[in-house]
């Protein structure tokens, strides 16, 4: 019989890291709705670049954010269920944080266009984001899961 605590030990290490991201996104969409954490938080709109509202009082954020921030995370928490789900979150959700990042450099930040919305500091985010998310799942699709010897 299985116990939680061997289950845990036998996720492969791109398991982990989808496991660690999906809750890091859970975390940052929850802080998202916080006041205090979120500055600005009366001018928090569902969508667009007049959202005056940022986390931490540096990423600007909107109730739209928030929401794929914890969808983000949500699907992390899913698709590490398997090696295989847990390469695909890393690969393509760097892809679209990519994709995000030069949407984010080529809509001006007070167009209406600007629909997340971002600004400077997450166009930085999104770039890092996007880098480590694919290089963690080419590095650790690489390594093997553990197995008994039996």
């Amino acid at each position: 019989m299985t116990t939680p605590a061997s289950r845990r030990a036998a996720r492969a290490p791109v398991q982990q890291a989808a496991v660690l991201l999906g809750l890091v996104f859970l975390g940052v969409g929850v802080l998202g709705f916080l006041p205090g954490v979120t500055t600005d938080y009366g001018s928090l709109e569902f969508a667009s670049h007049e959202s005056g509202a940022e986390l931490f009082g540096l990423f600007q954020v909107s109730i739209l954010h928030n929401l794929v921030h914890l969808g983000y995370g949500l699907a992390g928490l899913i698709l590490a269920g398997t090696a295989a789900g847990a390469y695909s979150y890393l690969l393509v959700g760097g892809a679209v944080y990519l994709v995000l990042w030069v949407y984010g450099l080529s809509v001006g930040h007070d167009s209406d266009a600007n629909f997340v919305p971002l600004n400077t500091a997450d166009d930085r985010l999104h770039c890092v984001l996007g880098v480590a998310m694919i290089g963690l799942a080419l590095v650790l699709i690489r390594r093997e899961t553990p197995t008994d010897a039996r």
